[in-house]
C-alpha cells in the first residue's frame, strides 16, 4: 500500500513546529506534524515563558568571553561550560567569541529585535483570533539588580535599545521599592520594558496544539523520523510508525536539529544550551511584573497557576541529569531579592536544551540545495517568544507571499 500523502510534513512538535503549523493552516496548507515524545514536550515546556523584545541583545557581546572564563569552572555560575573533549563546541565557541564585538552585536540585535517585535504583536492576535487559553498577559518585564555597577551598565544599553524600537522605563532603588513591595531591600535600581508580556508556556503549546487539530492538521506523537529523502514530487519520511509522503518538509528539531540535518548533508551548527527551571505553587507575596534578578541571572515568572524560577546557561552535550547544583542556584539567586523566593510545593524541577546558534540567529528558511526541505531552528533561549512570527515568517516563504521583515538574516544558507 502506498504510503498518506500530506501537503507540509512538519519534523517536531514545540512552539516553532506547532506556530509554523498554525500559520500555513491559515494559508491553506494542510499539515502533518511528527514528533519523537509527546507536542510541546522539549524546551517549549519548562522555560519561564516570558515573550522578550527586551532580549533583542545576543549572547555574543563585547566583554561575554572573559566573563565566561572567569565562570568555567564554577557549576552554579549562570553560565557554565563543562569542561569535556568536543571539537564541535569548541569550533562554535571560536566562532561564538569572534562576533563579541560591537559591530556584529548590532546586527544581531536589529535581526533579533526584527522577529521579536513582530511576534509580540502578533501572539496577541493570535491569543484573541484562536482564543488561546495560555495566561497571556501583556504587562512587561523588569531587570532587576542589586549592584548598581550593572545597573549603569544596562541602564547605557537600554539607551541603545531605543534605536530597535524597545523602549524602556527606569527606576532608582527607592522608586522600585515603592512600587515592587515583594522585593527585599538592596536594590540599586531596574528597568522595566513594558512592551514584554509572560504567557504559560506548557499551555500556549498545548493551545497551538488543540488549533491545528481543530483546523484539520494532524499531530503523531511518539512518531520518530528517521530519514527524509526527496522525491520527483515531494519528499518522503521514514517513521516509527511507517513511510509518510509529502509535497514539502519543514525541520523543526530544536536542539536535535543537527544531527537529523547531517542525514542530509546539512550543516545547523546548533550547540544544545541546557536551561532549568523550578515551579512551585504560587506564593502569597509575588512581584507584580515578570522579572529577571540580573545579578544572578535568575528570571521569576508568575501565574495564576504557579510561580516559575527559571534560567542559566549550561553547554553539556545532551546530558539530561538535573544538577542539584544549579537548581539551587535559581533558589539561592531568587532569595536574595524576594520577601518570600519560593511557594510552598514543588510541582516541577526541569532542565531542557535550548538550540544555540554562534551568531544567536535562527535558521529559518529553504534548505540549501533542496527545493522543498525547509528549516525552522537555533532559536535559543527565546523560541516561544519568536514563535508566532517564526511561524508567520515561514508561512509566507512557503506560499510565495511577501514577509513582514527581511527574512534574509535568517537564511539556512549563511552557514553551508
Amino acid at each position: 500500500m502506498n504510503p498518506p500523502r500530506d501537503d507540509v510534513l512538519i519534523i517536531g512538535s514545540g512552539a516553532i513546529g506547532l506556530a509554523t503549523a498554525v500559520a500555513l493552516l491559515d494559508a491553506g496548507r494542510g499539515v502533518r506534524i511528527m514528533d519523537a515524545a509527546t507536542a510541546g514536550g522539549g524546551a517549549s515546556h519548562g522555560n519561564c515563558g516570558t515573550i522578550t523584545p527586551s532580549h533583542a541583545p545576543p549572547l555574543a557581546a563585547p566583554g561575554v568571553v572573559a566573563q565566561a572564563l572567569r565562570w568555567m569552572f564554577t557549576p552554579d555560575a549562570p553560565l557554565y561550560l563543562k569542561p569535556r573533549v568536543d571539537p564541535a563546541l569548541w569550533h562554535w565557541l571560536l566562532r561564538f567569541a569572534a562576533r563579541c564585538n560591537v559591530r556584529d552585536w548590532r546586527r544581531s540585535t536589529q535581526s533579533r529585535a526584527a522577529l521579536l517585535n513582530d511576534a509580540r504583536v502578533r501572539l496577541a492576535d493570535w491569543v484573541g483570533r484562536y482564543r488561546l487559553q495560555c495566561e497571556f498577559e501583556e504587562e512587561g518585564l523588569d531587570y532587576v539588580f542589586r549592584d548598581p555597577r550593572r545597573f549603569q551598565q544596562y541602564v547605557d544599553e537600554a539607551a541603545v535599545l531605543a534605536d530597535f524600537g524597545i523602549e524602556t522605563r527606569l527606576f532608582d532603588g527607592a522608586a522600585y521599592a515603592r512600587e515592587e513591595p515583594a522585593m527585599l531591600p538592596g536594590v540599586s535600581g531596574a528597568i522595566r520594558f513594558p512592551g514584554d508580556g509572560r504567557l504559560r508556556p506548557d499551555r500556549y503549546a498545548a493551545e497551538l496544539a488543540r488549533v491545528v487539530r481543530e483546523r484539520g492538521g494532524i499531530i503523531e506523537e511518539h512518531c520518530r523520523v528517521d530519514r527524509l529523502e526527496t522525491m520527483a514530487e515531494g519528499v518522503r519520511l521514514t517513521t516509527s510508525q511507517g513511510a509518510r509522503d509529502g509535497r514539502d518538509a519543514v525541520i523543526a528539531l530544536g536542539a536535535w536539529t543537527p544531527a537529523f540535518a547531517r542525514t542530509l548533508g546539512l550543516k545547523a551548527p546548533i550547540q544544545p544550551g541546557k536551561g532549568y527551571s523550578i515551579t512551585y505553587s504560587r506564593p502569597s507575596l509575588v512581584p507584580r511584573h515578570p522579572m529577571v534578578l540580573k545579578d544572578r541571572s535568575v528570571c521569576v515568572t508568575v501565574w495564576d497557576s504557579g510561580f516559575r524560577l527559571g534560567s542559566t546557561m549550561e553547554f553539556s552535550g545532551h546530558d539530561d541529569t538535573l544538577n542539584t547544583t544549579r537548581l539551587s542556584a535559581l533558589e539561592r539567586g531568587a532569595r536574595e531579592f524576594l520577601r518570600e523566593p519560593v511557594g510552598n510545593e514543588v510541582h516541577e524541577r526541569w532542565c531542557g536544551w535550548r538550540p544555540m546558534t554562534w551568531d544567536d540567529l535562527p535558521l529559518l528558511g529553504r534548505a540549501p540545495g533542496y527545493e522543498r526541505v525547509w528549516m525552522a531552528a537555533g532559536h535559543g533561549m527565546l523560541g516561544i517568544s519568536m514563535s508566532a512570527a517564526t511561524g508567520q515568517l515561514m508561512a509566507d516563504l512557503m506560499t510565495g507571499r511577501t514577509p513582514a521583515f527581511d527574512p534574509s538574516p535568517y537564511r539556512p544558507e549563511r552557514f553551508a
